[in-house]
Protein backbone atom coordinates (compact mmCIF):
# COMPACT_ATOMS: atom_id res chain seq x y z
CA UNK A 1 0.00 0.00 0.00
CA UNK A 2 1.25 3.50 -0.86
CA UNK A 3 0.57 6.72 1.01
CA UNK A 4 1.00 10.46 0.56
CA UNK A 5 1.21 12.59 3.70
CA UNK A 6 -0.18 16.11 3.32
CA UNK A 7 1.97 19.08 4.28
CA UNK A 8 -0.25 19.82 7.29
CA UNK A 9 0.88 16.65 9.10
CA UNK A 10 4.12 15.74 10.89
CA UNK A 11 6.65 13.92 8.70
CA UNK A 12 6.90 11.34 11.49
CA UNK A 13 3.65 9.85 10.17
CA UNK A 14 5.41 9.07 6.90
CA UNK A 15 8.33 7.60 8.85
CA UNK A 16 5.94 5.41 10.90
CA UNK A 17 4.41 4.04 7.70
CA UNK A 18 7.79 3.42 6.08
CA UNK A 19 9.00 1.64 9.24
CA UNK A 20 5.87 -0.56 9.10
CA UNK A 21 6.81 -1.62 5.55
CA UNK A 22 4.60 0.74 3.55
CA UNK A 23 5.61 3.13 0.76
CA UNK A 24 5.04 6.64 2.06
CA UNK A 25 5.93 10.01 0.54
CA UNK A 26 5.18 13.47 1.85
CA UNK A 27 3.84 16.38 -0.17
CA UNK A 28 7.11 18.11 0.71
CA UNK A 29 9.16 15.18 -0.68
CA UNK A 30 7.60 15.86 -4.06
CA UNK A 31 7.82 19.66 -3.76
CA UNK A 32 4.03 20.04 -3.89
CA UNK A 33 3.72 22.45 -0.94
CA UNK A 34 0.95 24.97 -1.46
CA UNK A 35 -0.72 22.95 -4.24
CA UNK A 36 -4.49 22.99 -4.46
CA UNK A 37 -6.46 20.08 -3.02
CA UNK A 38 -7.57 19.08 -6.51
CA UNK A 39 -3.94 18.80 -7.65
CA UNK A 40 -2.87 16.75 -4.62
CA UNK A 41 -5.75 14.30 -4.87
CA UNK A 42 -5.25 13.88 -8.63
CA UNK A 43 -1.58 13.05 -8.08
CA UNK A 44 -2.61 10.56 -5.39
CA UNK A 45 -5.08 9.04 -7.83
CA UNK A 46 -2.45 8.73 -10.58
CA UNK A 47 0.14 7.28 -8.18
CA UNK A 48 -2.46 5.05 -6.50
CA UNK A 49 -1.60 6.51 -3.10
CA UNK A 50 -3.82 6.93 -0.08
CA UNK A 51 -3.94 10.58 0.99
CA UNK A 52 -3.53 11.29 4.70
CA UNK A 53 -4.48 14.83 5.71
CA UNK A 54 -6.03 17.16 8.25
CA UNK A 55 -7.98 18.95 5.52
CA UNK A 56 -11.68 18.43 6.25
CA UNK A 57 -12.57 19.41 2.67
CA UNK A 58 -11.72 15.80 1.80
CA UNK A 59 -14.57 14.58 4.02
CA UNK A 60 -17.06 16.02 1.50
CA UNK A 61 -17.91 12.92 -0.51
CA UNK A 62 -19.66 15.03 -3.15
CA UNK A 63 -16.37 16.77 -3.98
CA UNK A 64 -14.14 13.75 -3.38
CA UNK A 65 -16.17 10.55 -3.86
CA UNK A 66 -14.22 7.81 -2.04
CA UNK A 67 -14.86 5.27 -4.79
CA UNK A 68 -12.66 7.31 -7.16
CA UNK A 69 -9.51 7.07 -5.02
CA UNK A 70 -7.15 4.54 -3.46
CA UNK A 71 -8.24 5.93 -0.11
CA UNK A 72 -8.43 9.08 1.95
CA UNK A 73 -7.66 9.33 5.66
CA UNK A 74 -8.62 12.55 7.44
CA UNK A 75 -7.34 13.00 10.98
CA UNK A 76 -9.59 14.98 13.34
CA UNK A 77 -8.69 15.98 16.83
CA UNK A 78 -9.45 18.41 19.59
CA UNK A 79 -5.74 19.20 19.84
CA UNK A 80 -3.52 19.56 16.80
CA UNK A 81 -0.10 19.34 18.39
CA UNK A 82 2.49 17.20 16.66
CA UNK A 83 2.58 14.56 19.42
CA UNK A 84 -1.20 14.34 19.64
CA UNK A 85 -1.57 13.83 15.87
CA UNK A 86 1.10 11.13 15.92
CA UNK A 87 -0.73 9.38 18.77
CA UNK A 88 -4.04 9.55 16.90
CA UNK A 89 -2.42 8.05 13.81
CA UNK A 90 -0.65 5.32 15.79
CA UNK A 91 -3.97 3.44 16.13
CA UNK A 92 -4.43 3.41 12.33
CA UNK A 93 -1.39 1.29 11.46
CA UNK A 94 -2.67 -1.99 12.96
CA UNK A 95 -5.93 -1.58 11.02
CA UNK A 96 -4.31 -1.19 7.60
CA UNK A 97 -4.16 -4.95 6.98
CA UNK A 98 -7.63 -5.63 8.42
CA UNK A 99 -9.87 -2.91 6.97
CA UNK A 100 -10.26 -1.85 3.36
CA UNK A 101 -8.87 1.56 2.45
CA UNK A 102 -9.29 1.27 -1.32
CA UNK A 103 -12.27 3.42 -2.39
CA UNK A 104 -12.93 4.40 1.24
CA UNK A 105 -12.77 7.52 3.37
CA UNK A 106 -11.54 7.05 6.93
CA UNK A 107 -12.23 9.85 9.40
CA UNK A 108 -9.94 9.14 12.32
CA UNK A 109 -10.76 10.79 15.63
CA UNK A 110 -9.33 10.33 19.12
CA UNK A 111 -11.91 7.73 20.15
CA UNK A 112 -13.30 6.33 16.91
CA UNK A 113 -12.80 5.79 13.21
CA UNK A 114 -15.66 6.37 10.79
CA UNK A 115 -15.38 4.59 7.45
CA UNK A 116 -17.36 5.62 4.39
CA UNK A 117 -17.37 4.07 0.93
CA UNK A 118 -18.38 0.99 -0.97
Amino acid sequence: MKFKIDENLPIEISEMLNNAGYDSKTVNDQKLQGSKDSVIIEICKNERRVLITLDVDFTDIRLYPPEEYSGIIVLRGKIYSKNHLINIFRKVIPLLNNESLDRHLWIVEETKIRIRGK
